[in-house]
């Protein structure tokens, strides 16, 4: 396997079970899921919808690990834990609410490759927003060559491209550039949440999400500051077209007044910028 696919879930069975059926379709097959589950009560595998999707993936040669993780200790460790279940030298953190096309996972793999980042995202639209057209949030920085390493600090300049990822701007960017089929567009991001390929190797080296310890339990943003370690060493970036579709459910973590990457630093020791590319 050339992918682990790394889901953190809690109290989401019928979401988890849409997720994993969009993993059904992909035209890249070596991925194996992991799934780990913080629900206090009966465990998501034991629902139906969600061992159906399982059996399915199973009889297609993907193997599904389910893991009860508790107790609760937010999702920093959350995303620890799973990273520790992984072997392999790709892993795609998933959320549990989303619907990738069948291409998603092939053309992640064939960016990180070509590009030897720390990682390549696809930002998720929200399709109730289709008809919400703001093209002052559209502003879009491509990268014109290979990705390099970026420092984005909070509320720098640099941190304004989160609002690139609001809404539908991704899929109205997409149609707007029409790439012919199989072409994509690598772009600079301050952080993209869902749906994000990294290279292991780049994410252990900066220490993943041990950071986990230095938060309460209750917090936000933990995806993001490993991303803004990551991309500030080894770089990252987003992909056009995404391909990826919020089911724009209500948040699990509604509490999110401890940000992680507003309490903790973005540089830290031996994490520096200078630009080092991945074997």
């Amino acid at each position: 396997m050339s992918i682990d696919v790394l889901i953190p879930t809690c109290g989401r069975p019928a979401a988890l079970a849409v997720t994993l059926c969009s993993l059904l379709s992909q035209t890249w097959r070596e991925f194996r899921v992991i799934v780990s589950d913080q629900t206090d009560g009966p465990h998501v595998a034991d629902a139906g919808e969600v061992r159906a999707a399982w059996r399915v993936l199973q009889a297609q040669g993907n193997p599904v690990e389910f893991h009860h993780h508790l107790p609760n200790r937010g999702m920093a460790e959350q995303r620890q834990f799973l990273l520790e279940q992984s072997r392999t030298p790709f892993v795609l953190y998933l959320d549990d609410d989303v619907i990738l096309e069948a291409g998603v996972l092939e053309r992640l793999l064939r960016a990180i490759r070509n590009e030897r980042c720390g990682f390549v995202g696809a930002a998720l639209t929200g399709l109730s927003y289709l008809h919400d057209v703001s093209p002052q949030e559209q502003h879009i920085e491509f990268w014109n060559g290979p990705v390099q390493p970026d420092l984005v600090q909070p509320h720098s300049p640099a941190w304004n491209r989160y609002k690139l990822h609001n809404a539908a701007n991704v899929y109205h960017l997409e149609r707007r550039l029409a790439l012919p089929p199989g072409e994509y567009r690598t772009y600079k991001v301050a952080c993209i949440g869902g749906c994000v390929l990294y290279d292991a190797a780049a994410l252990r080296a900066l220490g993943a999400f041990e950071f986990w310890r230095d938060l309460p339990p209750r917090h936000c943003g933990e995806d993001v500051l490993a991303q803004l370690r990551v991309m500030a060493r080894f770089g990252g970036c987003g992909l056009l077209p995404s391909g990826v579709y919020h089911l724009e459910l209500p948040t699990t973590i509604p509490d999110r007044s401890a940000n992680a990457p507003l309490l903790l630093p973005v540089l830290s020791g031996g994490n520096d910028v200078r630009s080092r590319r991945l074997a």
